[in-house]
Order: C-alpha cells, then sequence, then structure tokens
C-alpha cells in the first residue's frame, strides 16, 4: 500500500521534469535554428560585398584598360604630328629650289647647243628633285585654268577676262605644294573677273 502512494507520488514530479526537458530540447532547437540563420545572413552579407568588390575591381580594370588605349593613341598621334612636323620644314626649305630649276628651265629657251645641254641637265635635276619629293607625298598644285580655290590658292591680282568663267585662274605665278594631303604653300596665282556691264541700250523711239 505504501509503494503504491509513493508511486502515485512520484508521477507528478515525473512528468515535471519530462515538460522541463521537452522545453529545454525546443529552447535548443530555436536557438539552433536562430544561430543557422545568423550565419547564413552573414553569409549573404559577405557574398554580396564580394560582389561589390569584384565589381569595382573589374571597373578599375576597365578604366586602367582605357587610360592606357588612349595614352597609346596621344603617343602615335605625337609622333606622327612630329614625323610630318619635320618634313613639313624640310619641304618648305626645298621648294625655293624646286622654284629656282623650273625657272631656269623656262629661261634657258635658246637654241644654242650649250644652252641645249645646259637645260637638259636641269631639267634632269628638276626631274629627279620632284620624283623623290613625290616619294614622301608632297605634290604640286599647278591650278592653271581652274576655278579659284581660296583654300589652296593666293590670288595676287584680279584680271578683266571675258574669254572665261569668273574666278578662273588664268596665270600660276607659283606652283603651291600639299603634303599628306595638306596645304604646305598655296600657289600664287592671277584670276579672272567679270568685265563691265553692258551699258543699257537707248530706245531712241520711245
Amino acid at each position: 500500500m505504501a509503494d503504491k502512494e509513493a508511486t502515485q507520488e512520484a508521477q507528478p514530479e515525473q512528468l515535471k521534469a519530462s515538460e522541463n526537458a521537452e522545453t529545454d530540447v525546443a529552447e535548443n532547437e530555436a536557438a539552433t535554428a536562430e544561430t543557422e540563420v545568423d550565419s547564413v545572413q552573414q553569409l549573404q552579407d559577405e557574398l554580396e560585398k564580394a560582389q561589390e568588390a569584384l565589381t569595382e575591381a573589374e571597373s578599375q580594370v576597365l578604366r586602367a584598360r582605357a587610360d592606357v588605349q588612349n595614352i597609346r593613341r596621344r603617343s602615335e598621334q605625337d609622333v606622327e604630328k612630329a614625323h610630318k612636323f619635320a618634313l613639313e620644314r624640310f619641304t618648305n626649305e626645298l621648294l625655293p629650289v624646286v622654284d629656282s630649276l623650273e625657272r631656269a628651265v623656262e629661261s634657258a629657251q635658246s637654241e644654242d647647243e650649250a644652252v641645249v645641254a645646259i637645260r637638259q641637265g636641269v631639267d634632269m635635276t628638276l626631274s629627279m628633285m620632284m620624283a623623290a619629293l613625290k616619294k614622301f607625298n608632297v605634290e604640286p598644285v599647278d591650278p592653271q585654268g581652274e576655278p579659284f580655290d581660296p583654300q589652296h590658292h593666293q590670288a595676287m591680282s584680279m584680271v578683266e577676262n571675258g574669254d572665261v568663267e569668273p574666278n578662273t585662274v588664268l596665270h600660276v605665278m607659283q606652283k603651291g605644294y600639299l603634303l599628306n594631303g595638306r596645304l604646305v604653300r598655296p600657289a600664287m596665282v592671277m584670276v579672272s573677273k567679270a568685265g563691265p556691264a553692258a551699258s543699257p541700250k537707248i530706245d531712241e523711239q520711245a
């Protein structure tokens, strides 16, 4: 009888202990779940930071590449400009020599054998000079009979001439020259202009 009563008294305590154990398990599971959530959130934050750092690094690489390309392009342009400038100065130094040779050929028109021989020699020298200039893309501007172009020609005088259209080059006083398509020296020319307008006829029967 006493054992039965002791057993009945122990049952509430066992139930209470069981309930406490279940509560502890639930709390532990909740704490573990919260810890896992925190860990996942931390990993996501770190991943976002890593992605931002990667994006910034890629942007810096692209900017660096663009800077390198710009520097290389500017360097190439500077070298090209320096090369063209050097050729331009050299060309300007040679052009008076070409002018002198051309004038010598024009003036040596005598049929004397000595003069003919000199003219042929000067003409050959002039041809060699022009061939050498052509190799370096130096081209003459000789606009005889062409319309006046202020970008390539310099008008030294205007002459009335009814046989051609106004603003036509009548005479080239000095040839111009282009270097790589760019004007080195304009052609000095004489240009036509329209003559005076015809006087209006008077109707004497009016």
